[in-house]
């Protein structure tokens, strides 16, 4: 108790005293030194110099600048000072520290005010701010421009990324009504692995086992979840189990998947010009990637009409391939697939659509993201096939959740529902994996009281 009572109110206390007094002179005093810095520095000149010679060149001048003009500053406060001015001429601004945090997942800039960020899966409010709106929608420029894509009233919603592959949206003003709103989706630097996941408790290491399996056997896979719940840190995990000597070619609306393959295609989408042409869509570049000779494909995210080119590729010699979708369980996963075709202007019977889906997709993952902010993968699901005009679907791996702790940390167990043998047993057989198959599901069977397995009882949907 005594160690703990200090922090609690030390840590708060320091930062918000200073951000109110900081909103009204810190800004004042900085908005005056980066006037006289634009005016005596060439920006030209600095252009031409690494970013570490930039950013000593521009601390000097800045140093002189607050010395010139008798800036009254402690040093620490000159050393924040310099360290923002840096950052607003050479980086994202008062982004920066938020973005070199590796435990914040999400950054949600809504206009020069106010910003959240999620840490733990909670989202809270973040001491940072922007001197104005336009200084905000100058640092969104900069991103969207780094991919070649642009943003402002004309084209006022961007989907970009940063050079290290996290995920960017911006929507400007007139759409957003209190300045422009970001949100950047952020990608830890050490790229997650399944083992990682096991250890956090997202699945067991059975479940890792019978994943790792599934990515090894060349399994058509369709990851499936709500925002956030980690869909695409997943299809990450999988990819690491494809084979080196495949190629790989990845089609996204900004490349953010981090495959460490080393014959892999990266291709994006791109956005209509000016005049409303020039625009490729996701099912351009899923269509082209079929002339492409790939091994796999793999879809960051089908949310249109490029749901019946991915599955006319996995029905034809494309096994192995993989791609994310937003449904909340593997059941409804199937029906948005359904109706994404049918929106693409596909006329096909329903029970042919259905025919087209259970000859494709072989395995269905289910993340959750749950109440108290972790990730679970909730289901394991083989597509069977179809009786009269339902798809049959059989649970391998499912959680169950128990409650919580005296914490609210949600409690639950992964187990297997029994199925000694998958439908894909045959490509495991092929590949050499059968029996680490059969030896993973058998290991996570669960019993009752009476010792009967407990199947697919208490599965969650």
């Amino acid at each position: 108790m005594p160690g703990q009572t200090p922090p609690t109110p030390a840590v708060p206390a320091p930062r918000k005293a200073p951000e109110s007094k900081r909103s009204e002179e810190y800004y004042d005093v900085k908005t005056t030194v980066f006037n006289a810095l634009i005016d005596t520095i060439d920006l030209t000149q600095l252009g031409k110099l690494d970013a570490e010679a930039a950013r000593e060149e521009i601390r000097d001048i800045v140093s002189e600048i607050v010395a010139i003009k008798n800036v009254v500053m402690s040093i620490a406060e000159q050393e924040e000072l310099l360290q923002d001015i840096c950052n607003d001429v050479l980086g994202y601004g008062p982004l920066e520290p938020l973005l070199v945090r590796d435990d914040i997942a999400d950054i949600m800039v809504n206009g020069a005010e106010t910003t959240y960020i999620e840490v733990s899966g909670k989202v809270e409010a973040a001491s940072v701010r922007f001197a104005s709106n336009a200084q905000l929608m100058n640092i969104c420029q900069r991103i969207v421009s780094q991919v070649g894509r642009r943003v402002d009233e004309s084209s006022p919603i961007c989907d970009a990324r940063l050079p290290d592959g996290s995920r960017v949206n911006v929507i400007a003003p007139p759409l957003a009504i209190d300045g422009p709103t970001l949100t950047i989706r952020k990608f830890k630097k050490d790229r997650l692995t399944l083992d990682q996941l096991a250890r956090f408790g997202t699945i067991s290491p059975e479940g890792r086992t019978l994943l790792s399996i599934i990515g090894r056997v060349r399994c058509n896979v369709i990851i499936s979840g709500g925002t956030g719940s980690g869909k695409t840190t997943l299809l990450n995990c999988l990819t690491a189990y494809i084979d080196q000597d495949e190629r790989v070619i990845t089609c996204e609306d900004s490349a953010e998947l981090q495959l460490q393959q080393p014959h892999v295609v990266r291709l994006e989408t791109r956005p209509p010009n000016l005049e409303g042409e020039g625009e490729v869509t996701m099912r351009d570049l899923v269509k082209n990637c079929l002339r492409m000779r790939p091994d796999r494909i793999v879809v960051g995210e089908v949310r249109g009409a490029e749901a019946f080119d991915l599955l006319q590729a996995m029905n034809t010699g494309h096994d192995g391939s993989m791609g994310t979708l937003h449904s909340n369980s593997p059941r409804e996963c199937l029906s948005r697939l359904e109706s994404m075709i049918l929106m693409g202007g596909f006329n096909l019977p329903a029970r042919t659509i259905r025919e087209m889906i259970t000859s494709s997709v072989d395995i269905i993952v289910q993340a959750s993201r749950m109440r108290d902010g972790s990730r679970k993968i909730t289901h394991i699901t083989e597509v069977v096939g179809l009786e009269g005009d339902v798809v049959t679907l059989q649970d391998l791996f499912i959680y169950d959740h128990m409650g919580e702790d005296a914490n609210g940390r949600m409690v639950g167990r992964h187990r297997s529902t029994g199925i000694a043998r998958p439908m894909f047993y045959d490509k495991a057989v092929y590949f050499g994996e059968h029996q680490r198959l059969t030896e993973c599901l058998a290991s996570a069977e669960v019993n009752d009281e009476n010792g009967r397995p407990l199947g697919e009882k208490f599965a969650t949907a």
